[in-house]
């Protein structure tokens, strides 16, 4: 378990808390390419607490600007996308996507000024069908991370994004925290029983619920394997990367592989970026339909905008499945079909997540209690996660220390694997496997 200290130093992102700081080392994601077009609509963000317009240009560049215009904080979101720039609607103050002011519509001496006017503005980089951000410091600059899903071609991927109500920490614990798959995600046909339906999640067959973990930390964070009986001197392993402060993947020994990205929203909200992709061909039709359509995710066709609980709006994506109509839970389902009762592999973790104790004076699932917490030995790798990125934390808001992986790009350049195999140990499967789950240039950046 964490001090209620130490719980306040995980969870908290605004400017000038030592995770929020520590966020803004790093290049995130922002918001889908497929979003925002040429003169069209803005979209609006929040980032770590912050408020800020996406826009793409009439040349087709992506800005991300603050999300109220400098003369009288009107929001930008209403103003007109056209020839090269944002105006606000209110007085005709036009900003480009680095934040020069254009015009001062309501000045008579306006082109004599608008040198003098400038609304914040955003480095971005649109890569791997992403629109990404850094927060921090431009005179320090993050290196760009080495994922070798953001850099295949674009007809190679494929990504979502959601909100989930929480902090973003209890999102990404669960994506850590391999034993939870053989219960939450559980089909209740003995035929499947250990994956979830439709995914590949585990082989059919699998009977272990209780994986024995192994974990190595390294200079991204860690990789653990979990270890599961297959049969008679066959093991299930699965080698899965923490990659710092924000990433993961899902564990996979073929393409198309997948994982997601868990970026801040504020305090209490997360968006999560789902990403599967394939580098040795593109992504089919079918296979963009069973996304699309909700078969492994939340379909986009339930998705609606969402206001956040502090009245502003937030152009992005929530599933139907809400805490209002209890994720649509079916009990029926639940008897016979599946170990939750919810449809979705994400509305199922949203279901648990979302509703989770809270600390005292806030509502259900907003930030975990984990000073209320009785952890096992199958939490190593959340308990390992906590102590690692607290640290980071910590040394960059006392010390002044950079993460490593902030500087150094390549360290992000790794592969989630699984195997049914004799192997009975994560050294000897690292021996092995080493180069993938450790780091080394795989094919698709090998060609960068």
């Amino acid at each position: 378990m964490l001090s209620p200290e130490e719980n306040e130093v995980l969870c908290r992102v605004g400017a000038g808390t030592p995770m929020g700081e520590l966020f803004r080392c790093f290049w995130l994601p922002a918001i889908l390419s497929s979003e925002i077009e040429a003169d069209g609509s803005p979209r609006r963000l929040r980032l770590l607490g912050e408020d800020m317009v996406a826009f793409r240009d009439s040349d087709g560049k992506v800005g991300i600007l603050d999300a109220y215009c400098p003369h009288k904080l009107a929001p930008m979101f209403y103003g007109r996308n056209e020839e090269c720039g944002l105006t606000c609607v209110y007085h005709g103050w036009k900003f480009d996507t680095d934040g020069a002011c254009m015009e001062l519509g309501n000045e008579p001496d306006g082109e004599d000024h608008k040198h003098r006017v400038k609304i914040r503005s955003y480095p971005v980089r649109e890569i791997g069908n992403l629109v990404w951000i850094f927060m921090g410091d431009e005179n320090n600059i993050a290196d760009f991370p080495h994922l070798e899903w953001a850099h295949v071609d674009a007809e190679k991927s494929h990504v979502t994004r959601w909100l989930q109500r929480t902090n973003w920490a209890q999102g990404f614990e669960g994506e850590i925290d391999s034993s939870h798959i053989s219960f939450l995600h559980r089909s209740m046909d003995n035929s499947l029983r250990g994956s979830a339906v439709g995914t590949s999640i585990a082989p059919p067959g699998i009977w272990d619920d209780a994986p024995e973990l192994t974990l190595k930390e390294t200079d991204y964070g860690f990789v653990y394997g979990a270890r599961r009986r297959a049969g008679e001197n066959l093991y299930y392993w699965r080698m899965t990367q923490c990659m710092l402060p924000i990433f993961n993947q899902i564990a996979n020994d073929v393409f198309p592989r997948s994982g997601r990205c868990w970026v801040p929203v504020d305090d209490y909200n997360v968006m999560a970026f789902s990403y599967v992709y394939n580098a040795d061909a593109p992504i089919t039709q079918e296979q963009a339909d069973i996304l699309e359509t909700g078969r492994s995710f939340p379909p986009l066709r339930d998705y609606v905008a969402t206001e956040l609980d502090d009245g502003y709006v937030i152009d992005t994506f929530i599933s139907k499945n809400v805490r209002g109509n209890d994720y649509l839970i079916d009990r029926d389902v639940q008897t016979d079909g599946t170990y939750s009762g919810i449809f979705g592999l994400t509305n199922q973790d949203r279901a648990i997540q979302e509703n989770m104790r809270s600390i005292p004076g806030i509502g259900p699932g907003k930030i975990a209690d984990r000073s209320r917490e009785y952890l096992m030995t199958a939490d190593v790798p959340v308990i390992t996660f906590r102590k690692i990125i607290i640290k980071m934390a910590m040394d960059l808001a006392d010390k002044g220390i950079r993460p490593k992986a902030a500087d150094d790009g390549s360290l992000y350049n790794v592969r989630a694997i699984s195997a049914v195999t004799e192997i009975e140990t994560f050294e000897e499967l690292l021996e092995i496997h080493g180069a993938e789950c450790l780091g080394t240039v795989t094919p698709a950046m090998a060609a960068e």
